[in-house]
C-alpha cells in the first residue's frame, strides 16, 4: 500500500494528533496522570491474578510430566523444577510486575523500548551482545517466546490496536505501538522472560513454564483490555474509534459498489502489524498476477462481464447464502458411513462462478450480472484453493470432499475481509489449515469409530448452515475443534508412548541377548564342552547375564561377576593335568555351585531342576577329580541337559549372526535416499502405499538410539510399523512410502497457485500444474 492510502485509512479511524492536543496537551485536563494510573491499577491487578492460577498450575503440570518421564534423569529434572518454583515464585512474581510498573513509568516519561534491541532483551534468554553466537538452549527459549508473542498479537489485534491509540492520546501524542506497550503481550512475555532468570532449571523445565504462562496469561488478555479500553472511553479517550478489520454487518453497512483494488486492499490494511504482512511478496504476487490475468487476456470475462453496474456487496453474498444452502442440504444427505460420496471434483469447483452468475441474474431479473474486477479475483482465487485441496495428496479423498464443499462459506469470508489472504492469524484460515493438519493424520483403519471424520464434517456442515456475515464463527469452530483434539491427541500420546517403550524395551533385550551371547561364545572359543556344560552356559546362564545387563548395566559389578563365572566355569570342565590344577578345581567348586544357584534361581528355575542338574554336575566333577565313578558315565549322564525347553539358547553362532544382520547396513550411507531420511524429523506423516487398496497414515513417532531404526505409530498412537534405514529408504526411493508435507495447507494452497498462474500467463494454453502430486 502507498503512504497515501496509509494516511486516509487513518483519517477515517481518528486524527491521533488532532485528538492528543485535546486531551493530553490542554493544560486544564489534570487527569491525564490520573487515566495512566488508572490503566496501570487495572492491569496489575489483572496480572497478578492471571499470574496466580498460572503458578498454582505449574506444580501439577510438572508432576504429571515427572510421573511420565522417560527416565529417572529427566524425571530429577522436572521435580526439582518444581522445587525451585515453589521456592523462587514470589521472587518471580513480585519481580514480573515491578517491570511492568517500570515500563508504565518510562511510558509516562516518554521513554520507547528499543525494539528488541536492549541489553535487558538478551540477559532474558542468556545472551550477550559481544556474542555472535547463540547457545542452543538460549535459542530455544527465544524462539519460544517469539512463538508466544507473534501468536498473542495476532489474536488480540483488535483490541490491542484500540488500547495503543488511547494510550498514545493520554501520553501526548507519541505513538505507542505493541513494543512499547505496557501491557502488550511482547512487553509482557519479555518481562516474564527476565524475571524468569531467578529459575536456576534444566532448558526443558523453563520451556513448560512458558507454555503455560502462554496458557494462563497471554491467552486470557482479552478481558483486560476490554477493561482498559471501556474505562478510557468513559474517561472521553477516543470514543469513536474504529477498530480496522472490525466486523460488518452486510445488510446495514454494505461497501461501497465502485471500488477500485487500492480501496478493497485498505480493508486489510489495518495497523501497522497488518501493513507489513500485506506487503509480503506472495500476496503483491497474487495480486498482481490475478490483475494481468483479467486486464490482459481477458480472464472470465464471458462468465462474469467487465462492464456496466457492478453487483453490491448484499447482492453477492445474498446469491452466495443461497448456494451456501444448497450444498448444506446436500452434505447433510451425504452418507455418514465409510466410504462416504467421494465424486466431486475440481470441474465441479470451478462451476461454482457460473452457477453464482445464474443465481445473481434470476435474483436480479436481468439477462447479464456484473461483479467488480477485485470480487472477480477473490472469486478465482477462493476457486483455485479448493481445486488445489481436491488434489492434494496430503489429504485422503474422503476429507479432500468434506473440505471442498466449504468453498462458498470461504468466498463469503474472503469477500467480507480481505485478510483471508494475508494474515496467517485469520481464524477462517487458521480453522482450515488445523482441519487439514488434522485430515493428514486421517485413515479408515485409524478411525474406525469414524469420530475424527465425525467431527471434520460438524465443523463442515456448522460453517454451511451457520455462517452468514460473523467471522467469529470460525473462531466458535476453531476452539471446538482444538478441544476435540487435545482430548484425542492426549490419548494418542500415551498409546504412542507405551509404544515407544515396548520397542525400546525390546531392542535393549535383543542388545543385551546379543551382547551375552558375544560374551559367552568368546570364552567358549571353539572348545568341545560336555552337553550339560553347553546347555547351561547358552541358555540358562545367558538368560542370567541378559537380565543383568538389563538390571544393572553392562558396567556393574555385577555383570563382571557374571562374566567371571563362565570363565572358571569353561575352565573347570577342562582336563586336569596336575595336582595344582586338581587343588584349583577343589577350591572353585563350592564358588561355582553357589554363583550357579543364585543364577537359576534369578531366571526362575524350579528347586527340584537345580537340585537334579547340581546331582548331575557332581558326578560329571567326580569324573574330573577321578574319584571312583568312570568318566564315560559322568559323560552319558551329562547329556540328560535338565534345562526348561522353554528357555530359549540365545548363546549360539546362529542367534548371533541373526541379531547382528538387524544391525548391518544394506545401503551406501551417503546416497541421497539415506540422507533423504536422516533429514526427516520425528512427528513428520507418511503414508504406507504398498497396499494400494488400503494405504496407511503414520507419523515417524521415535528413532532408536540403538539400532536406528524408525518407529511410525497412527492417530491413535498405535505402531503401525518399525523400519531399519535402508528398509526406508528403499521404499521411499520406489514410491512404497510417500513423505507428506508439513507446511500448513493456505501456504501450500497459495504457492501453487501463484506457481500455476505464472505457468498459465507464460504459455496461455497450457494445462494448469496439479499441487503435489
Amino acid at each position: 500500500m502507498n503512504n497515501v492510502n496509509e494516511r486516509s485509512h487513518l483519517s477515517n479511524i481518528v486524527d491521533l494528533a488532532e485528538r492528543s492536543g485535546s486531551i493530553a496537551n490542554d493544560p486544564r485536563n489534570e487527569r491525564v496522570g490520573e487515566l495512566l494510573a488508572s490503566v496501570r491499577g487495572v492491569s496489575t491487578r489483572h496480572l497478578m491474578s492471571l499470574m496466580g492460577s498460572m503458578f498454582d498450575n505449574v506444580d501439577d503440570a510438572l508432576f504429571d510430566l515427572a510421573e511420565k518421564a522417560e527416565n529417572n534423569a529427566v524425571q530429577t529434572q522436572y521435580f526439582d523444577g518444581m522445587r525451585d518454583v515453589r521456592k523462587k515464585r514470589p521472587l518471580i512474581e513480585r519481580s514480573f510486575i515491578d517491570m511492568i510498573t517500570g515500563a508504565f513509568s518510562k511510558l509516562a516519561g516518554g521513554q520507547r523500548h528499543a525494539h528488541g534491541e536492549t541489553q535487558n532483551e538478551q540477559r532474558a534468554f542468556g545472551g550477550s551482545p559481544e556474542l555472535s553466537l547463540v547457545d542452543e538452549r538460549d535459542l530455544e527459549e527465544s524462539l519460544a517466546v517469539t512463538s508466544m508473542t507473534s501468536k498473542a498479537e495476532g489474536r488480540l489485534s483488535h483490541s490491542l490496536f484500540a488500547v495503543n491509540q488511547r494510550l498514545t492520546v493520554i501520553c501526548g501524542g507519541t505513538k505507542v505501538d505493541n513494543v512499547d506497550n505496557p501491557i502488550g503481550p511482547a512487553t509482557l512475555t519479555r518481562s516474564f522472560g527476565e524475571a524468569m532468570s531467578e529459575l536456576k532449571v534444566e532448558v526443558r523445565v523453563k520451556l513448560i513454564v512458558f507454555k503455560l504462562f502462554e496458557r494462563y496469561v497471554l491467552n486470557n488478555l482479552e478481558p483486560l483490555y476490554e477493561e482498559i479500553n471501556h474505562t478510557l472511553i468513559q474517561a472521553g479517550v477516543l470514543p469513536q474509534l474504529r477498530t480496522p478489520g472490525a466486523k460488518r454487518s452486510t445488510t446495514t453497512q454494505p461497501r461501497p459498489q465502485q471500488r477500485n483494488e487500492a480501496n478493497a486492499a485498505q480493508d486489510v490494511e489495518g495497523d501497522d502489524n497488518d501493513n507489513s504482512m500485506l506487503r509480503t511478496k506472495l500476496v503483491e504476487t497474487l495480486q498482481s498476477l490475478l490483475a494481468e490475468r483479467r486486464q490482459t487476456y481477458g480472464y472470465g470475462q464471458p462468465a462474469m462481464g467487465n462492464s456496466g453496474p457492478s453487483l453490491s456487496p448484499a447482492e453477492l453474498l445474498g446469491a452466495l447464502s443461497v448456494l451456501q444452502g444448497e450444498v448444506a442440504r446436500s452434505t447433510v444427505s451425504m452418507p455418514t458411513q465409510i466410504p462416504i460420496d467421494t465424486t466431486l471434483s475440481a470441474e465441479d469447483v470451478r462451476l461454482l462462478k457460473e452457477q453464482l452468475v445464474r443465481q445473481i441474474s434470476h435474483l436480479r431479473g436481468e439477462a447479464k450480472s456484473y461483479v467488480s474486477g477485485a470480487d472477480e479475483d477473490t472469486i478465482d482465487l477462493i476457486s483455485m484453493l479448493f481445486e488445489y485441496i481436491l488434489q492434494d495428496h496430503n489429504l485422503p479423498m474422503e476429507m479432500q470432499v468434506l473440505l471442498a464443499r466449504l468453498q462458498i462459506p470461504y468466498l463469503k469470508a474472503a469477500i467480507l475481509d480481505r485478510r483471508l489472504f494475508a494474515h496467517a492469524n485469520h481464524p477462517a484460515r487458521r480453522l482450515l489449515d488445523e482441519l487439514a493438519e488434522a485430515a493428514k493424520s486421517w485413515s479408515a483403519e485409524s478411525d474406525r469409530d469414524q469420530r475424527l471424520l465425525g467431527k471434520v464434517r460438524s465443523v463442515v456442515e456448522t460453517l454451511l448452515s451457520d455462517f452468514d456475515d460473523d467471522i467469529e464463527v470460525f473462531n466458535r469452530q476453531l476452539d471446538e475443534f482444538r478441544k476435540f483434539l487435545d482430548g484425542s491427541n492426549r490419548r494418542a500420546q500415551l498409546a504412542e508412548q507405551r509404544a515407544a517403550e515396548a520397542t525400546r524395551g525390546r531392542e535393549k533385550l535383543q542388545q543385551a541377548r546379543r551382547r551375552a551371547a558375544q560374551e559367552i561364545l568368546s570364552r567358549i572359543d571353539g572348545r568341545e564342552l560336555p552337553a550339560l556344560v553347553n546347555g547351561i552356559l547358552t541358555r540358562a546362564w545367558a538368560n542370567y547375564l541378559v537380565l543383568t545387563l538389563l538390571r544393572h548395566g553392562e558396567e556393574s559389578k555385577e555383570f563382571r561377576v557374571g562374566l567371571r563365572f563362565v570363565d572358571d566355569f569353561v575352565w573347570s570342565v577342562g582336563p586336569i593335568r596336575s595336582d595344582v590344577e586338581r587343588a584349583r578345581l577343589n577350591q572353585l567348586l563350592p564358588l561355582l555351585e553357589k554363583s550357579l544357584r543364585h543364577g537359576l534361581a534369578t531366571v526362575a528355575f524350579q528347586d527340584a531342576d537345580v537340585e537334579n542338574l547340581m546331582r548331575q554336575l557332581n558326578t560329571l566333577y567326580n569324573g574330573q577329580l577321578n574319584l571312583r565313578e568312570e568318566v564315560a558315565v559322568a559323560q552319558t549322564v551329562s547329556e540328560a541337559m535338565p534345562i526348561p525347553d522353554s528357555m530359549e539358547a540365545i548363546a549360539t553362532p546362529e542367534t548371533l549372526s541373526e541379531t547382528e544382520e538387524t544391525a548391518k547396513p544394506a545401503v551406501q550411507p551417503d546416497s541421497p535416499e539415506v540422507q533423504r531420511v536422516r533429514a526427516l524429523k520425528v512427528g513428520t506423516w507418511v503414508e504406507f502405499q504398498a497396499d494400494s487398496e488400503r494405504p496407511e497414515r503414520a507419523k515417524l513417532s521415535w528413532i532408536s538410539p540403538i539400532s536406528g531404526k524408525y518407529l511410525f505409530v497412527n492417530r491413535r498412537g498405535l505402531k503401525v510399523a518399525d523400519k531399519t534405514l535402508d528398509q526406508f529408504a528403499s521404499e521411499l526411493a520406489s514410491g512404497q512410502t510417500v513423505v507428506l508435507e508439513e507446511l500448513p495447507l493456505f501456504d501450500r494452497a497459495l504457492d501453487a497457485i501463484v506457481e500455476r498462474l505464472r505457468t498459465s500467463q507464460s504459455t496461455p494454453n497450457a494445462e494448469a500444474p496439479k499441487p503435489n502430486a
